[in-house]
Order: structure tokens, then sequence, then C-alpha cells
């Protein structure tokens, strides 16, 4: 019984985030919805703990959380700790591409990546995009200002990527938000989740996600 009431519930929180922002324009127009399975959501979490620790996925909904205490992902890296998907399986090195997802903050998490277009293994530049969570606002990286008040409310992400052009555009619940130049690299892959960053961090950084969707234009 209480597992059902549980899926009825996440059931009506997921109908409310999926149609709450569709007033808003629809970035994906003129996109094609790329296929993703289980297997290209490839979970990264720190290695001295359990993955279920860290990281739950229950009727649609993951939930990423990462301590600043916690190791990193794997012993060979010096990088700070993370719990992340890294989308596998599309790799993209032209075209337009976009990220779709409906993300949570909670109130207290600060200095952490939730989400990022990271570049080819062994790149000068590790990404092209980060938006960073410092005291409720979500940035580009540690600098300009994406999205006040992102605390404690479900919002819709859109992150399009023009890989010939070299730019990134961000919007929030439809509305464009940021736009830049970026430096090219020769392939990207979308990662979103918890990433602890180098200032401002609290204790515990968590993220939750739904409806995780991607899209390329033909």
């Amino acid at each position: 019984m209480a597992s059902s009431l549980l899926a009825l519930l996440v059931a009506i929180v997921v109908h409310c985030i999926v149609h709450a922002s569709a007033s808003g324009a629809n970035p994906t127009a003129g996109f094609v919805k790329v296929d993703l399975t289980d297997g290209n959501f490839q979970i990264q979490s720190p290695y001295n703990v359990p993955e279920s620790q860290r990281f739950r996925y229950s009727h649609g909904i993951r939930q990423f959380w990462v301590l600043e205490t916690d190791k990193p992902f794997n012993t060979a890296t010096h990088t700070n700790p993370r719990t992340e998907v890294r989308l596998r399986g599309h790799d993209y090195s032209s075209g337009v591409w976009q990220f779709q997802g409906y993300g949570y903050v909670p109130s207290g998490t600060s200095g952490v990546s939730v989400m990022q277009i990271h570049n080819e293994e062994g790149a000068e530049h590790s990404t092209v995009l980060m938006l960073h969570v410092y005291d409720g606002v979500l940035r580009f990286y540690s600098g300009q200002a994406v999205e006040g008040n992102i605390y404690d409310r479900w919002f819709r992400l859109n992150v399009v990527h023009d890989v010939d052009r070299s730019t990134v555009a961000v919007y929030i619940d439809g509305e464009k938000k940021f736009a830049t130049d970026v430096t090219p690299s020769r392939s990207y892959y979308f990662k979103f989740g918890v990433y602890m960053q180098h200032h401002n961090w609290s204790p515990c950084m968590e993220s939750r996600w739904t409806n995780v969707t991607v899209y390329t234009k033909p």
C-alpha cells in the first residue's frame, strides 16, 4: 500500500513538472528526440562508498548527493567528489544538440555544478559549459547569473549547443536566459547531477532530475 501511494504521489509530481512550464516557449521545436535507454545513463559516484549511498532512482526521478568529504569517482583522478550521470553513447562532434531535463535543487546546496557539457577526454579545456549553484543562484561557471531563486522548485532546463557556430544557449522554463560563444573541441557529451566546485560549497550538495531528454537537428 505504501509503495502504491508513493508511486501515485510521484506520478502527480512528474505530471505537474511537465505541465507547469507548458506555457513557455518550446526550445525543442525543429529538433528530433534521441532514443535513450537506461544503459546511456552511466553513474559516476565516490569510490569509497556504495553508489546507493549517493544516488537513488525511483519512479522516474534521479536523486544525486555528495558530501564535501567524499572521494573522487575513481582512484586515478584527483578531481573533486561528484555523483553524476555521464550520458554515454551519444557523444557528438558536429551539428546542433540539446539537453532537456526537469531539475530541482534543495535549499542549502551551494558550490556545485548541476549540469555540464564536457569535452572529449584529454582536451585542453574540460568543458564548454558548466552550470553552478551558489547560494540559490544558477550561474555560468562561477560568473554570470543565469537564474536566481533556483532553490526548492522544479525548473525546466534546456541547453542548446551549436557545434559549428561554437555557441551555447540556456533556457529556463522556455525562456532564453543566457548565451555565449565557447571554445571549440573535437567532441562533447552531456553530464548532470552534482559535482563539487572549488569555493563556497556546502557540506552536502544535492540535485534531482526527471524526464531528461537529448535532441538533435536532422
